[in-house]
């Protein structure tokens, strides 16, 4: 019998992501001793199909019963992969009033509802952790919540979707249409088959806002995030940009001024010599600016199986060591602050615009 003490964990969902970080749990078993001071364990894996195989995770841990798992009190950590916003808020709330701490990897519920979870998790003392909710497998959240928590951050802009980058940079690269690099995309697994909420800017935009909420403490929500996709952006378009010695990125941009946050999603010039401009295929950057750090620059994978699991097993890790430590739920909400929001009409840009128009005099006019 070991010495060490076990902490046991439950798993919701067992996709791509799930499957990913079941195996990378597994991996680690025998440095868990070392890492956290305990032996951690996934005793529950909750699935919608107990038919179905899943590679690399034994049938005995599957269930699709819920109540085993709130109900169980050994169960300290809740590790929510399923996606969507219910049942998944449901399960989250009812986990941390439970005493449960919880991982997630939930852009879409915590865009949408994050004041009420953070709300949930500082009442009971609880960790709620959401690190691969941005970036995939790019440290981010956690550097702006607990890294560069001394600077007044005023800028975060980056690439955030690896789906719309792939697609660009194919555009870019080889000349293609738009439509057959979505396809491509969807072949390799980048884009989904309905791959609305990435080609439109979607995703990108629930990002940005849970990083403008994290960078500038003040709660900004997907709603107040303007968004635009790629769908209309040509192979002439990508013709014309590098004429002008530009690339197109479709970025996310966040910026706490003066007057307001202003927070928006849509497809940029940028000059080809520019850091970003080199951000291709399906890697992700951000650029995070401070008035003590200056500038810093994240890149790395975007998407994927085991990039993804491995910020979710950087936060399983995290709880598993404030367990042992009693000292969780120390890093509470920290929207403070109750800043404007500017409209996209409120918000001043340089825009590129192509005419088709005759060729003669006052046509512009």
């Amino acid at each position: 019998m070991s010495k060490y003490k076990e902490i046991k964990a439950a798993l919701l969902g067992a996709g791509t992501v799930g499957g990913g970080v079941y195996k990378l749990v597994e991996r680690r078993a025998a440095e868990m001793q070392a890492k956290v001071g305990a032996d951690l364990k996934i005793t529950k894996v909750m699935v919608k199909n107990l038919q179905k195989k899943r590679e690399g995770i034994p049938s005995e841990v599957l269930t699709d019963d819920w109540e085993s798992i709130i109900h169980d009190p050994e169960i300290s950590i809740v590790i929510e992969l399923m996606g969507g916003v219910e049942p998944a808020r449901t399960y989250i709330l009812q986990a941390l009033e439970a005493g449960k701490n919880v991982v997630t990897a939930n852009k879409d519920l915590l865009a949408e509802h994050g004041q009420e979870l953070m709300e949930a998790a500082e009442r009971n003392h609880c960790d709620i952790c959401f690190e691969a909710a941005v970036g995939g497998g790019i440290p981010i959240i956690r550097p702006l919540k607990e890294c560069l928590t001394g600077n007044e951050i005023t800028e975060v802009m980056g690439i955030v979707n690896g789906t719309t980058n792939y697609i660009l940079t194919k555009m870019t690269q080889e000349g293609w249409d738009f439509d057959d690099a979505l396809k491509e995309a969807q072949r390799l697994g980048f884009a989904e088959a309905d791959p609305t909420a990435d080609v439109e800017g979607l995703d990108a935009g629930r990002k940005m806002a849970i990083m403008a909420s994290i960078a500038f403490n003040s709660r900004v929500t997907f709603n107040d995030v303007y968004t635009e996709g790629i769908t209309n952006i040509t192979a002439k378009d990508i013709k014309y940009a590098e004429a002008m010695g530009c690339t197109i990125k479709l970025l996310g941009v966040a910026k706490n001024t003066d007057t307001g946050i202003e927070v928006r999603v849509h497809p940029m010039l940028i000059p080809s010599d520019h850091p970003l401009a080199t951000v291709n295929d399906s890697f992700n950057a951000v650029f995070v600016h401070g008035d003590a750090v200056d500038d810093a620059m994240f890149y790395g994978r975007g998407a994927g199986e085991l990039p993804t699991a491995s910020a979710v097993m950087g936060d399983i890790i995290d709880v598993a060591r404030n367990i042992q430590f009693y000292c969780n739920g120390r890093i509470h909400c920290t929207c403070y602050k109750n800043l404007p929001i500017k409209k996209i009409t409120e918000i001043e840009s340089k825009y590129f615009m192509r005419l088709l128009v005759d060729d003669k005099p006052g046509v512009l006019a």
